[in-house]
């Protein structure tokens, strides 16, 4: 009488789903908040881009991403691209904090890390669309 035994519990893939999208949720929240307030000029987000002296153009080229980068999210067969569109803005966050102003990179860091666990466990789906992977998930 032989068992096969596994060390780690496999995660049913509906319940790996569900898990998934409301991730996702919870980040397309956040950033519409967050690019909404960078687009619409609230006095921390301006004052955030002086500190990072590039220009206030910055200031709409990333609100803008992050809201595109939301609502990719929402969309089951874009939502691989959504991630992908956060976690470069993410990167650039956590190394603006790290090299440009007086921030701590964490907050960033942990959005770079969701956004990247999306765009990984989502990219079949997109995949699918240019006929690269299978389109389940």
């Amino acid at each position: 009488m032989s068992r096969s035994v596994q060390s780690v519990p496999k995660v049913d893939g509906k319940a790996r789903n569900i898990v998934l999208w409301v991730l996702q949720a919870i980040l397309a929240v956040l950033f519409v908040m967050v690019g909404a307030s960078k687009l619409v000029g609230a006095q921390d987000m301006v004052k955030l881009f002086q500190d990072v002296d590039v220009g206030q153009w910055l200031r709409y080229v990333t609100g803008s991403l992050e809201l595109a980068g939301a609502v990719l999210l929402l969309v089951p067969r874009l939502s691989a691209l959504g991630g992908l569109v956060l976690t470069g803005v993410m990167t650039g966050a956590v190394l603006t904090c790290l090299f440009m102003i007086d921030q701590s990179p964490v907050p960033a860091a942990l959005l770079l890390i969701l956004a990247a666990v999306v765009m990984w466990n989502r990219r079949q789906l997109t995949l699918g669309i240019v006929g690269k992977g299978d389109a389940s998930g």
